[in-house]
């Protein structure tokens, strides 16, 4: 009753966050006041900072407009193609030498070549990975994003990076949608619909990865299908193309979307409890952290000098 109570008063902290309009600040609050309370993370709220951050993507579609999507996703659609399994590949290999717990080694490397969170937890049921290693492998994705948010625009800035480069650094080495998204907002408006553009069809990697795994752990029927609103971000994007829309409307979009990705990071922070870092392991940690270390290190050198 009182963590419920607790919760319930959560929404008031959020008022001075959307004010404030950091979604990394956001994040980091949300981590500090689920672990303070020691509460658990309901329902309610892994279905608010969902829903919440595809609205926002959705959102950004009517920003960004049809032809710089297909704009980006031709330009670096050979790029996406191959990283995924890039990263898979080496994934496994880092797997098989440090962490000698297959599932956990099968949840990080997807997390990390896919998208994170979502990847993680829509692949656990597929291998039956327990709870307590579905709970390390999100605690840790957690963590990379938190350091994400809040490095990536610092060497951006140092290396003076360009929107496109940082766009598609942050698109290929930050693991969930909502932090690549929220980071590469902090570093400007070009920078965040490459970025966006980039992550969703890096995303739609889920879809086939689900599809084998499922046929190869002898499921015989597993419905799996393009999430909803990357089909609704498509629309959106369309619709802006053929349709002008008044500058001020445009500008309401855009602020809305940035207030429901404050909201989605600050719910996305309250996933971090106390019983979750108790559980952490150091062969899981230690591949994680290799693993995305290299991908960090890689595509920002390629970012860098080849872009």
């Amino acid at each position: 009753m009182k963590i419920a109570l607790k919760e319930a008063l959560w929404p008031i902290f959020l008022l001075p966050l959307i004010a404030l309009g950091n979604p990394a600040i956001a994040l980091l609050f949300g981590a500090g006041l689920a672990i303070f309370t020691g509460a658990s993370r309901s329902r309610a709220a892994a279905k608010i900072s969902t829903y919440s951050l595809q609205a926002a993507i959705v959102l950004l579609g009517f920003k960004f407009g049809f032809d710089q999507v297909i704009e980006i996703g031709a330009n670096y659609g050979i790029l996406l193609f191959l990283y995924v399994p890039t990263v898979i590949l080496v994934g496994v290999l880092l797997g098989w030498l440090i962490n000698k717990d297959h599932v956990s080694s099968q949840l990080i490397t997807h997390g990390t070549a896919i998208c994170g969170g979502t990847a993680i937890v829509s692949l656990s049921p597929i291998i039956r990975a327990n709870q307590e290693q579905t709970a390390i492998a999100l605690t840790l994705i957690f963590f990379f994003n938190a350091i994400a948010l809040f490095s990536f625009p610092l060497i951006g800035q140092i290396l003076d990076l360009s929107q496109e480069q940082f766009g598609i650094w942050a698109a290929l080495a930050i693991h969930d949608t909502s932090s690549v998204v929220a980071t590469s907002s902090l570093y400007g408006e070009e920078s965040l619909a490459v970025a966006t553009t980039a992550k969703l069809a890096r995303t739609l990697w889920i879809l086939p990865i689900l599809l084998i795994t499922s046929i190869s752990q002898g499921f015989s029927k597993k419905e799996v299908s393009i999430p909803w609103f990357i089909s609704l971000f498509l629309l959106a994007a369309a619709s802006s193309s053929l349709i002008v829309f008044p500058p001020f409307l445009l500008e309401m979009i855009f602020k809305t979307s940035n207030i429901l990705i404050v909201i989605a990071l600050f719910y996305i922070g309250t996933s971090l409890t106390r019983e979750t870092l108790k559980e952490l392991k150091w062969p899981v940690a230690i591949h994680a952290t290799a693993l995305w270390g290299g991908v960090v290190v890689l595509t920002l050198y390629g970012a860098y000098n080849f872009l």
